[in-house]
């Protein structure tokens, strides 16, 4: 055991999974790095996607019944968004509250690279597993955590979901009509928010190792990826303190630029911004009001920002009579900032993001033919990875325990009677 626990972590080298990539497989940014994912919902599972996509191998480790949005799949579509965030990964199941578990996991860490986790503070070191003990197993092992509010501050003990830390860094406050109650973002963005952060944590660390040979502890806190979003509204704040509404609807967060809203169209509704002078003249002139450049009202981007109900109204009265796409089409030929607010079943569809292969269609063996995405990395002179859906709980099992770590068929199946493994 003890050989085959400091094995991989001696020879510090490219060695293990690498090999069982597909043949012809070309050599991607993050290939030879091994990622230990203890993570779940979207938080670190979007930083380790992020990971597998730029060529990491990275193993999925979940408890018997599954992570969380396995569960969620009669509860309005949740088990298509583990499909999202789980693409190339290799998923194993682990009791790691067995002995044994706890085992298994450290003869992974020896030979790993990473090891993220998203749970509350102090978990794992509950159950034995925390940065401190996997480190001593592997001393290169870059150990990454992500919660809520990090790990030594007042709230650190404090439950958080994205619901709750948009509330409490000020996303819902400042999100809605100022004559209404506050509405959350319809995307999940602190998690998100979180997830981007801790992949670009994780590669500073593993870029210091590079250089340095130490390996790093490191988290990121979902409460301080997303402050800086709300610069504009913060500004705002400096700026007129009090004075500051709370909540812009969809006008500029600062209350900085007009026209900047969502103005009415025949057949839904359209978004225009118009950051310079030149813009709005651009604007204009697709109107046919370019009488009105010079009117005291609307000459600068300070006079319209001072009479925005006159510049609305102006927008309102010509998008009323168009639609969307038309009127998306017109001005963005003429460079102006601007979309048709568009439906979902338009998104999924978007010519350009297929073009791109940023989302692709994908057979999934338990969703059916679906749209599934990319990363949002692209690397040149390299295609990009070909997307592997994630697959059912626990199928990498006899790959990882039997394969890589070395053990055999009757060790593995004693495993599985033990509910060490599924």
């Amino acid at each position: 055991m003890a050989e085959r626990l400091n094995d991989g972590a001696a020879r510090g080298d490219d060695s293990g999974l690498e090999d069982a990539l597909p043949a012809g497989d070309a050599r991607y940014p993050l290939s030879g790095i091994t990622v230990i994912d203890l993570s779940h919902v979207y938080n670190g599972p979007y930083a380790t996607f992020l990971m597998a996509l730029s060529g990491a191998t990275v193993i999925k480790v979940e408890p018997l019944h599954g992570e969380t949005l396995r569960s969620r799949g009669d509860m309005g579509g949740a088990d298509f968004s583990y499909a999202m965030l789980n693409s190339n990964k290799k998923p194993v199941t682990l009791n790691l509250k067995s002995e044994q578990g706890r085992t298994l996991l450290k003869e992974m860490v020896a030979r790993a690279d990473v090891l993220v986790e998203n749970f509350a503070p102090g978990v794992l070191d509950r159950l034995g597993v925390g940065a401190e003990v996997l480190r001593a197993v592997n001393p290169r092992l870059i150990y990454a955590s992500s919660s809520g509010y990090g790990k030594d501050g007042p709230y650190k003990d404090y439950p958080a979901m994205d619901l709750v830390m948009q509330a409490m860094c000020g996303i819902i406050d400042s999100t809605g009509f100022a004559d209404q109650p506050p509405v959350k973002s319809g995307a999940a963005l602190c998690d998100f928010l979180a997830g981007i952060h801790l992949y670009g944590a994780i590669m500073t660390a593993l870029y210091e190792r590079e250089r340095t040979g130490v390996a790093r502890v490191l988290e990121v806190s979902m409460q301080d990826a997303a402050y800086c979003s709300l610069a504009s509204n913060l500004g705002m704040l400096h700026a007129r303190g009090a004075a500051a509404p709370p909540r812009t609807g969809n006008r500029h967060g600062g209350l900085g630029v007009s026209p900047y809203n969502v103005y009415p169209t025949t057949d839904g509704y359209v978004v225009i911004n118009s950051p310079g002078d030149s813009h709005f003249r651009s604007i204009l002139d697709v109107m046919g009001r370019s009488d009105l450049a010079d009117d005291p009202q609307f000459r600068t981007r300070t006079d319209r920002v001072r009479n925005m109900a006159a510049v609305d109204a102006l927008m309102e009265a010509w998008t009323r009579q168009h639609g969307r796409h038309e009127i998306a089409d017109r001005l963005l030929a003429v460079k102006v900032p601007c979309s048709a607010v568009r439906h979902l079943g338009e998104v999924i569809v978007d010519r350009n993001m297929h073009a791109r292969g940023s989302l692709q269609w994908v057979e999934h063996p338990d969703l059916g033919r679906v749209v599934l995405p990319h990363s949002p990395f692209t690397f040149e002179g390299v295609a990009r990875r070909e997307l592997e859906p994630s697959l059912p709980l626990g199928a990498a099992n006899d790959e990882i325990l039997g394969t890589w770590l070395g053990h055999s068929a009757e060790e593995i199946a004693e495993w599985r009677a033990a509910e060490t493994i599924l």
